[in-house]
């Protein structure tokens, strides 16, 4: 993760050139993105573990909708409030309600929902099965996050890195950006690791392999 950040931030505030539109206000963009792709990576791979645990009962998978859920409210918040630092002298204003920001700020309030579901809940049980079942349900708002730009008449522009065919922002400002997206992805593994090895030691605290790892620690 450090090699792409300090690369990618290296880059992001020196070696990238000034935006011939923006100007320099566009650099908020190497925190913006990344920011906004994990919201969404995080939603989806939530939703996958969502559907493992409904159907083969995986209590990992539980950990990991539970995990990705605060971590994923984290990155939408300051998605919006990001973007909305980039908008301001972009478009004249803090808040629109653009198609694209309207369906993040609906995310936020998914994330949010999932995370009350559990806390109001007391049985764990049937908390994790609610609250499974409405990530699958609120799944529906990523590709509609994604397509926004081109679904409706929008402010926010569509989509400038491409997998398939060549990307239409410049090299030296897309290198950099590709290296922060990769500190956000291997920052996001690394901690939803740690957040699902806690809360599986903390259910856990009677089993017999927990009490010989304290042992042996």
């Amino acid at each position: 993760m450090v090699p792409f950040l300090v690369y990618g931030l290296l880059g992001a505030l020196w070696l990238a050139p000034p935006d011939y539109q923006q100007g320099d206000v566009y650099r908020i963009m190497y925190i913006h993105v990344p920011l906004a792709i994990g919201s969404l990576m995080l939603y989806t791979s939530m939703s996958i573990a969502a559907f493992i645990f409904l159907v083969w009962k995986l209590k990992v998978a539980d950990m990991i909708v539970q995990a990705g859920a605060r971590l994923g409210a984290l990155y939408t918040l300051l998605t919006l409030i990001t973007g909305a630092i980039w908008g301001q002298p972009t478009w004249g204003t803090w808040w629109i309600w653009d198609a694209r920001l309207t369906s993040e700020l609906i995310l936020l309030f998914i994330y949010l929902g999932i995370l009350l579901i559990r806390a109001s809940i007391p049985d764990r049980v049937q908390g994790a099965k609610v609250a499974s079942v409405v990530t699958l349900i609120g799944f529906i708002n990523i590709p509609i996050i994604h397509y926004s730009v081109y679904w409706w008449h929008t402010l926010h522009q569509g989509s400038s890195i491409f997998l398939l065919k060549q990307s239409t922002i410049a090299p030296s400002m897309l290198h950099p950006l590709l290296a922060m997206i990769a500190a956000f992805v291997c920052y996001s593994i690394g901690i939803m690791c740690v957040q699902v090895r806690t809360e599986l030691l903390k259910r856990e605290a009677q089993a017999n392999w927990v009490a010989s790892l304290k042992r042996s620690v």
